[in-house]
């Protein structure tokens, strides 16, 4: 069985995993289904209004809809209405230093970008996923969780509420609002959790959602 501390690490992989997924392409007709049929509790939280939206967008998605959605925002003709990249929204341009910084610290931790990916390391997603190995790896009792406080306040933290602020002046944002909403809800308890001491964060707060496994990555 697993304790407390390992399920909590465990849950924010997957949902780092999900939230990867959902902004790096169009979301499939599965996915889709299996965040229709969440089960959350629904106790006021930001969390569970975030888990309520998406389930309730996933129920109501269409295909092409989404397709001609996801076009739109990250697409486009030229440029989407969402620029997904880190660079852009800490500097105005593509491929600047912040690039170059996420390139560095992922090359320490062993990690690169799979040569399919079209997107440099600065993509939401790419840095979604980091943040899920980062978490599964600290599933093992190797835990280095200044690891993982490191890379967030580094490369997600100084710029998420832009992304998100983005999603939401969109448009073309049906769909993705609710993805926004996640996005904001979850990255915004992630910041504040990593504000403390690594010790005092095993159990910093409950994720409301009881049935969300590694399916999101299929």
């Amino acid at each position: 069985m697993r304790s407390r501390s390992t399920h909590s690490q465990s849950m924010r992989s997957d949902i780092y995993l999900l939230l990867a997924t959902l902004l790096r392409d169009v979301p499939s007709a599965e996915l889709c289904s299996f965040l229709a049929e969440l089960e959350f509790e629904a106790n006021g939280t930001e969390m569970a209004k975030a888990w309520q939206a998406i389930s309730a967008a996933a129920h109501n998605a269409q295909a092409d809809s989404l397709a001609d959605e996801y076009q739109a925002l990250f697409i486009g003709i030229g440029r989407g209405e969402v620029v997904p990249f880190a660079s852009w929204h800490l500097t105005g341009s593509l491929m600047e230093k912040p690039l170059a910084e996420i390139r560095d610290d992922l090359s320490r931790l062993g990690l690169e970008r799979d040569e399919q990916v079209r997107e440099p390391e600065d993509h939401i997603s790419a840095l979604c996923e980091a943040m899920a190995y980062l978490c599964e790896q600290s599933s093992d009792e190797n835990a280095d969780e200044q690891t993982q406080q490191s890379f967030f306040n580094r490369h997600i933290a100084p710029w998420f509420g832009k992304l998100v602020s983005q999603i939401r002046q969109a448009p073309h944002a049906q769909f993705y609002l609710a993805v926004a909403q996640l996005l904001d809800a979850f990255l915004s308890l992630e910041q504040v959790a990593m504000t403390q001491a690594p010790s005092s964060r095993k159990n910093r707060y409950r994720i409301e959602l009881k049935n969300l496994t590694d399916k999101a990555e299929q």
